[in-house]
């Protein structure tokens, strides 16, 4: 993979203060009964008169987009600034460094954090993963849409947003997509804990992801933003994967999403080793990384970060330009163990959060900031990376996975993978 030279302009609950609590989201903050959830289906109908949502870079001809179902979506051709196709590694030929940004529950409120960190990738050459969670695109008022497994209809433990930052949220899933970002899914309602997705059966998750598919599809007709562009892109082929609430619930949920076509899970946790397959998907879970000062590691996430330094609640402000050194230094170390050693991908999730004063969004802006403009270092979304793997030979990515932790290859790559 060739980096690109140039660009378009355009909560978690902790299992205490250890190591490696796991992981959910803290953010601001349903599908009819018996009905197919799918684009082309159910109540909705496509709006008439509004604008269609002319993807200036679709189509050089400027042919309209192919509106899906009600309009939510739209075929608009293929995504703009995308790297190369990816090729095999050459014998002999050292990987890309990767480097994986993605969000949790990605959603634009008052905070405007996801234009801030979409604004820093345009900027810095990094393309990432935005996990969007179903509910920012359902009004509060059509909650009772939502029937999530376990629990009463239009039940949620993250809220929904207000019909301002909805539309403020479409307007950011619409330029991030153009900017060669992905929209990937948190799913819905973020339930953990003992009712939560760790008891979901298959079943279950497969009506979340139904549904989160469905609320993306038909905004439009329980919004009644009948006369807002389109999303650019069709779900069904955009939505390939996503991350678990809590990172809970994993094992089913893999046999959920390789049935529903999805690439990649990054719901467990992991060690910075090259990735494999489970059930055919792609587990590219979270990774242990070093946090300096303290004799343990944690998960390279805004929120293990801050339980292991103030708990899970926002602490004294004088340690917070402490903490925020902390979190930096412990992804950079995690970058470089990786960049000098295996040249596994680094993968860091995060959630558009005000914690401790805002410390982690600022660290992980300066970590974007320092690691993807370099050469050799290519800051890519999840689909990005799995498009990477699947071309690559089966006996070189298994050879990759026997290296550990900041292991460099024997003899060098040359020698190592030497064809």
């Amino acid at each position: 993979m060739v980096r690109r030279t140039t660009r378009l302009t355009a909560t978690l609950v902790a299992t205490g203060a250890l190591a490696l609590g796991l992981a959910s989201c803290s953010a601001e903050n349903g599908a009819e009964p018996g009905q197919d959830r799918g684009g082309d289906q159910g109540e909705s109908t496509p709006g008439e008169g509004g604008d269609t949502g002319q993807d200036p870079d679709a189509d050089d001809a400027g042919a309209a987009p192919q509106l899906i179902g009600d309009g939510s979506t739209a075929v608009t051709g293929p995504q703009p600034d995308q790297p190369p196709p990816p090729e095999p590694l050459a014998p002999g030929e050292e990987p890309p460094q990767f480097v994986v940004f993605s969000w949790d529950g990605a959603g634009e409120d008052g905070t405007e954090l996801f234009s801030r960190f979409r604004e820093i990738g345009e900027r810095y050459d990094a393309d990432m993963t935005f996990f969007l969670s179903g509910i920012y695109l359902l009004p509060e008022s059509e909650r009772l849409r939502y029937e999530p497994p376990g629990h009463v209809p239009g039940a949620s433990d993250i809220g929904y947003l207000s019909d301002e930052h909805i539309a403020d949220t479409l307007d950011q899933l619409r330029l991030a997509w153009h900017e060669g970002n992905e929209i990937g899914t948190h799913f819905n309602g973020h339930f953990c804990g003992p009712t939560g997705v760790d008891s979901w059966s298959v079943d279950d998750w497969r009506s979340e992801i139904e549904q989160a598919k469905w609320m993306v599809q038909n905004w439009r007709s329980t919004t009644g933003l009948t006369d807002a562009d389109p999303l650019p892109f069709d779900y069904e082929e955009e939505l390939i994967g996503g991350r678990a609430p809590c990172l809970e619930g994993q094992e089913n949920l893999l046999s959920a999403a390789a049935e529903m076509g999805f690439r990649y899970d990054s719901s467990g946790n992991a060690q910075q080793v090259w990735p494999g397959q489970r059930n055919g998907v792609w587990d590219i879970s979270l990774q242990s990384v070093p946090m300096p000062g303290r004799s343990f590691e944690t998960l390279a996430m805004d929120y293990n970060f801050m339980v292991n330094q103030s708990g899970p609640e926002s602490g004294d402000p004088a340690m917070w330009p402490t903490w925020q050194a902390q979190m930096h230094d412990g992804l950079i170390a995690a970058f470089d163990r990786a960049n000098e050693g295996n040249r596994a991908p680094l993968i860091i999730g995060n959630h558009f959060n005000q914690w401790n004063g805002g410390i982690y969004m600022d660290a992980v802006a300066d970590v974007i900031t320092e690691l993807c403009p370099r050469e050799g270092v290519e800051c890519v979304s999840f689909r990005q990376l799995v498009d990477w793997l699947d071309v690559q030979d089966p006996e070189v990515l298994d050879r990759l996975r026997g290296l550990g932790v900041g292991e460099a290859p024997p003899g060098g790559w040359e020698t190592f993978l030497a064809g």
